[in-house]
């Protein structure tokens, strides 16, 4: 819990945004906000600039998911869904468009984006409508595919991602600064790119569809086909503009390997570009964490990442999320070793599940978790088959539950090998 708790509160805006801030500019300092820390970023930001630039105007539009709002002096914060789009981030999307249309030569546009920003920020392309863009998020959730494919599909059907946000903004200088939650830390794949140059095709868009086998309305090929690209690498319109990351999963990863280390572990730092499908990641980790043991190694073993579950055809889900599912792989794979212990959770403080800010962050286990299972009469690996790794946890009392965190750098595990010889 110790190293989880580092890692989030290394990527608190409060305690890393304010020295990549740019100083206040000669007219407004226009805020767009987007994403699950879009709050605390801008409650961040404003407490900064009450410090340093007194009297500077300061306005702006935070748009977070519903129960990550943060108390915010000049700026609007307005909730809306996720991870499946809805109407109050469409509207929200629209207020950001108009407002970027007001800039002028003397102000700033600060864009302070986070992890969630592809589903929170969703203005359809003509001929796609909000129930049309809420059955392709949903399928493309459980398809397995990974985030960076599933927003390429979302940037070719939206009027703010890709490029487009810069695109409104433009000539006025803008600044973007990022708290990243994908693997390899890529600024057109965080919150979908709306202020970067977008490498993508809507071609390669229409490949993923098919490679995953998700069926989607003529109309909405045909939007895509006929909808123009997103703006490219080389666009004179990004040429003003700068873009910096202020905390990733790389970061949060050194701040738990300090603890750790301080604790008397060696560090194996696995990285935070880990992804796949949880079961057969948590099953790759336990064969590491074995090893580890078998050897006499006292180690904790980091990785930082986001992992997918896949649904098979006419199998419903359970309760719980990516994290609680690799756990509950990661239980079943270790088989009960003595002295290895796990945490898995999401740094957002939400896993998943139903959707809800009361979902648990993710899930620890111990040695001693499957045995307290079966007496319980759970059965882990039907548990297991059927997604339902949430009901398995909340049944032992091994959920991790802290709720929003304001901030999302994506997935934390760690686990711990006492080392002692097999």
């Amino acid at each position: 819990m110790d190293l989880f708790t580092e890692a989030m509160r290394s990527a608190l805006p409060e305690h890393c945004l304010a020295p990549h801030l740019p100083p206040a500019p000669k007219g407004r300092l226009v805020i767009f906000a987007i994403g699950k820390a879009a709050a605390s970023m801008a409650a961040a930001a404003e407490a900064h600039y009450a410090l340093t630039t007194p009297g500077a105007h300061i306005e702006g539009i935070a748009l977070t998911r519903y129960g990550h709002t943060r108390p915010t002096a000049h700026m609007e914060v307005i909730e809306a869904s996720h991870p499946v789009p809805g109407a109050a981030g469409v509207a929200a999307s629209e207020r950001l468009l108009a407002l970027a249309a007001t800039l002028g030569p003397d102000d700033l546009a600060l864009v302070l984006l986070s992890g969630g920003g592809s589903a929170l920020a969703t203005l359809p392309i003509t001929g796609v409508t909000l129930a049309d863009k809420q059955a392709l998020t949903r399928a493309l959730l459980a398809s397995g595919a990974p985030i960076g494919e599933i927003n390429c599909v979302r940037k070719h059907l939206s009027h703010i991602k890709g490029g487009r946000l810069a695109a409104a903004i433009h000539p006025a200088r803008m600044v973007s600064l990022a708290i990243s939650d994908v693997a390899g830390d890529d600024p057109s794949v965080i919150a979908s790119g709306p202020t970067v140059p977008d490498p993508t095709t809507r071609e390669e868009a229409l490949t993923i569809l098919d490679r995953y086998r998700i069926e989607v309305a003529g109309r909405v090929r045909a939007a895509l086909l006929s909808a123009p690209e997103s703006p490219k690498p080389g666009d004179a319109l990004f040429a003003g503009s700068t873009y910096q990351l202020v905390a990733s999963g790389a970061y949060a990863l050194r701040a738990a390997a300090k603890i750790a280390t301080v604790g008397g572990y060696e560090v194996v730092d696995l990285g935070d570009r880990v992804e796949g499908e949880a079961r057969e990641v948590a099953a790759a980790h336990a064969r590491l964490a074995l090893e580890a043991k078998a050897a006499g190694r006292r180690v904790a073993i980091l990785s930082g990442g986001e992992t997918t579950v896949t649904f098979a055809k006419g199998v419903e889900g359970g309760r719980g999320g990516r994290n609680q599912e690799y756990a509950l792989a990661l239980a079943l794979a270790l088989q009960s070793a003595p002295g290895i212990a796990a945490i898995a959770g999401d740094t957002d403080g939400i896993d998943g599940g139903s959707g809800s800010v009361d979902d648990p962050a993710g899930a620890l286990i111990l040695p001693t978790t499957l045995d307290r299972a079966a007496s319980l009469r759970l059965d882990a690996a039907a548990s297991l088959k059927c997604h339902n790794s949430g009901g398995f946890f909340a049944a032992l009392g091994d959920l991790v539950v802290t709720g929003p965190s304001y901030t999302n750098i994506n997935d934390f595990r760690a686990i711990l090998v006492e080392g002692e010889p097999a």
